[in-house]
């Protein structure tokens, strides 16, 4: 193989020169509970400028209670501290006059005496923040997911949408990448949508959008990464909460958290139980060009899940610096769906008239991971070493059957598909922070990931003669997928002047796909059963990003690119056909290719006292897009796709994120995503080229009306966007929410309704030389929840072992 040679190139990368330090100053202090004098954990503190109070940067206090500015301008501030039932301070005429840095001692924080009769808004975290690379959503406050899923909460964060089989998209795109606390899931196996349906919305604290990750992150996701950052508890002693909801159609929603910490260890324990029910309905309209028929059908489905989700862990504080955590996650869900279709055929040379299709799924799934950390903190601040080990296995076993029966005459039809898939993933990772300035770092580190999975399909079909089942070899098969994935990176961070930093990296990757199929036909001659397939290259991917401070408020501008990649999954390489749906066959394609991409972004962060934005221009080229290809229309009409890499695509828009604190008590956030699409034609396929604006937007709006009522009203709109094959058609919808809470805010009722208008609709068209067709699909009606939430335990913040970084990534930036 080449990449030894490459990795000398990567090295030789690694030893460059790095350009000289700007000289700044640095500001200290140590904050402490008046009362207690123990160190607070998690203060948030704003460093403004003496004169006109305007924001110059964000910082929270460390596991020690340490607050720290690097890389302060000299001049004379003023400092903000502020913590939630604490009164907030305010100190002026700091001054920072020297590279060493000003330690202004021990701040003392006393008690917050106010009543609770009086409005105000007290010491609620960030909503928004923005790093180097990354926009920080905090969803812990969310009102309008209260008793919902992580799919619910993800549909409520500006730039992202999720569609009515939970996919999660960014930008319009779902090839994305999802990790949860930094780390991609091994218990969600290939199905990364039904772990999200059942992990409850409560439990997350907050997530990282990251369209343009550096080096240090996998390059997998055309359009980014989206990391859910889940709850934490850092204080001492016994702490826990318990909640429980109840809604529409019967959906229910149960759980327990516990956390024990003291000195030396944490242990950390959750269960949780979800049970949904979602009725959902559906029209579809296929115009078959090549005889000049139709065939229109109409649906109602019901999907129901009764999840079960458990969580144990603990972490050993060997000493200040040292940390071994080890947790383990269970995960047993039974998932079932029912659909009933009444077709109705016009002008068809060999249907007529109208047929009735009734179809059952059941799945049962199994899913478990371990995990093993350890960090490693060293004596120059901010150095660490960081390593992970995972292991994961999903287990699922299905049967789908379905029965056709035709007003005509004509024999049904009926079939029964039994289905199971194996999947495992191990994970390993080191990671090396070297802090080599006040401004500048350098990051290195490898990863290898193997995925592995084994699918197999055993189909029968009805025979109308004697009304038994018989085995169907022609899509009866085996399936066996290993991806192996080796990736080095490097970072190195600087500042060419006081306010304008970079950050370079690289990072090499190794991937390894190898795939075999099997068929279980009798009549196949033995020793040709089995077809081998494929993968085998190594790519560099690049990352640069430049960062201009603008000003003393903390403004920014920021152009960045990087490389990506978006590699097939399994359904999308596995040759056997599935006929889940007799009428719209699907097949894989053994020799897809990767899609390979190039972003670039230019941003900029403004930030005034009660108003905030960010802006985004940006603009991503996609080679080898994957995409399903509609290559036939038999005589009886059943449509057969298959995926190919049909075009390559372009990809310019602008999206904007603001949020206003109209008052005290009322603020508002909007999100718009404006953008214009380009799928160049292909002969080959017979593709056109298609192109066109597409735009969306949200806006989220929370009020508080004392200081133990609250509410929240969510509304969005996505516009049409196009697809290489036709476009999909527009959605639209309000949630509501209030929120009322009692027991000295220990205790709280939320109720939230979903779709208040009952709107929310997912269609779209496809047009090919042999079919049109238009379908819309609604899969959940309007729904009301009413949740209860009450949290128990010690009000001790003052723990001094905790991880500096929960999420396991990075955060750099400044606060809305």
């Amino acid at each position: 193989m080449l990449f030894p040679k490459k990795l000398k190139l990567l090295f030789f990368f690694l030893s460059a020169p790095f350009f000289l330090l700007a000289q700044q100053g640095k500001l200290q202090a140590l904050i402490v509970d008046a009362e207690t004098n123990e160190p607070i954990i998690g203060a948030s503190a704003a460093l403004l400028d003496q004169q006109s109070k305007a924001y110059v940067q964000g910082a929270q206090t460390n596991v020690d209670g340490v607050l720290l500015f690097n890389a302060v301008d000299f001049g004379t501030y003023a400092i903000r501290i502020t913590y939630v039932g604490k009164q907030d301070v305010l100190q002026d005429n700091i001054k920072i006059q020297a590279t060493s840095g000003t330690n202004l001692g021990t701040i003392r924080l006393r008690d917050d005496g106010n009543t609770l009769q009086e409005i105000k808004v007290e010491g609620r975290a960030a909503e928004m923040k923005l790093g180097i690379d990354r926009k920080v959503f905090d969803v812990s406050q969310s009102l309008v997911s209260v008793g919902g899923t992580a799919s619910d909460l993800l549909a409520n964060v500006p730039t992202l949408q999720v569609d009515m089989d939970g996919s999660v998209s960014l930008r319009g795109s779902n090839a994305v990448k999802i990790l949860i606390d930094g780390k991609e899931s091994a218990m969600a196996g290939s199905d990364i949508n039904s772990l999200l349906q059942s992990l409850p919305a409560n439990a997350i604290d907050k997530v990282e959008i990251i369209t343009n990750p550096s080096s240090k992150y996998d390059a997998e996701g055309q359009s980014g990464i989206i990391n859910i950052v889940l709850k934490k508890n850092i204080r001492t002693g016994l702490n826990g909460s318990v909640n429980a909801s109840g809604g529409s159609y019967n959906n229910y929603m149960a759980g327990v958290t516990l956390n024990y910490r003291d000195r030396k260890f944490n242990y950390f324990g959750s269960y949780n139980f979800n049970r949904r029910n979602s009725p959902g309905s559906g029209l579809r309209n296929n115009r078959y060009l090549h005889n000049n028929s139709e065939i229109n059908n109409t649906e109602e489905s019901s999907r129901k899940g009764i999840n079960n989700t458990f969580k144990l862990g603990a972490d050993y504080f060997i000493d200040d610096k040292t940390t071994i955590g080890v947790s383990g996650n269970l995960s047993i869900r039974d998932n079932d769906r029912s659909s009933s279709l009444f077709y109705t055929y016009r002008n068809h040379p060999t249907l007529n008239g109208t047929s009735t299709r009734t179809s059952t799924q059941d799945e049962s799934d199994l899913g478990y991971d371990l995990n093993l950390d350890f960090s490693r903190k060293f004596r120059r601040e901010g150095s660490e070493l960081t390593a992970n080990f995972s292991y994961g296995r999903d287990t699922e076993d299905g049967v789908n059957d379905f029965i056709q029966t035709y007003s005509s005459g004509m024999p049904n039809d009926g079939r029964i598909n039994n289905t199971s898939e194996d999947g495992k993933v191990i994970n390993i990772q080191l990671d090396y922070i070297l802090p080599l300035g006040e401004d500048s770092k350098f990051e290195a580190g490898y990863r290898m990931i193997i995925r592995k999975s084994f699918d197999t399909q055993f189909s029968d079909t009805l025979n109308v003669q004697d009304n038994n089942y018989y085995p169907d070899y022609s899509i009866s098969n085996d399936f066996d997928m290993t991806n192996t994935v080796h990736a080095w990176y490097a970072n190195y961070q600087n500042k060419l002047t006081k306010r304008l930093g970079y950050q370079i990296g690289i990072r090499a990757e190794q991937a390894i796909l190898n795939t075999s199929y099997f068929t279980k036909d009798p009549s196949i001659p033995v020793g040709q059963e089995e077809t081998k397939g494929g993968l085998d290259y190594f790519r560099w991917y690049p990352s640069a990003f430049l960062t201009y401070e603008v000003g003393a408020s903390g403004d920014k501008v920021q152009l960045s690119y990087t490389r990506r990649v978006q590699r097939p999954r399994g359904w999308q390489v596995n040759p056997f056909p599935d006929v889940s749906d007799e009428m719209n066959r699907r097949e894989g394609n053994p020799n897809l290719m990767p899609e390979d991409i190039h972003s670039l972004e230019l941003s900029f962060a403004k930030f005034y006292s009660k108003w905030n934005f960010i802006s985004t221009l940006y603009y991503r080229r996609m080679n080898d897009v994957m995409q399903p290809y509609i290559y036939n229309v038999d005589d009886n009409s059943v449509t057969y796709s298959k995926w190919e890499n049909l075009t390559s695509s372009n990809v310019a828009g602008l999206e904007l994120i603001s949020k206003v604190n109209v008052t005290k008590w009322w603020d508002v956030t909007w999100n718009g995503n404006f953008f214009y699409n380009k799928f160049e034609g292909n002969s080959d396929y017979d593709i056109q080229e298609q192109k066109g604006f597409n735009w969306n937007t949200n806006i989220n709006t929370n009020l508080k009306f004392t200081s133990t009522w609250s509410m929240q009203v969510r509304g969005d709109y996505y516009a049409p966007n196009i697809r290489p094959q036709g476009k999909t058609k527009y959605m639209t919808g309000i949630d509501v929410a209030v929120k009322k809470e009692f027991m000295n805010k220990r205790a709280s009722l939320a109720l939230n309704v979903r779709d208040l208008l009952d709107t929310r609709r997912f269609g779209a068209t496809t047009i090919t030389p042999q079919i049109n067709s238009s379908f819309e699909h609604r899969w959940m009606k309007r729904m009301f929840n009413l949740s209860f939430s009450y949290r128990f335990g010690t009000q001790d913040n003052s723990s001094k072992k905790r991880p500096q970084n929960d999420s396991g990534m990075d955060e750099n930036g400044g606060n809305f």
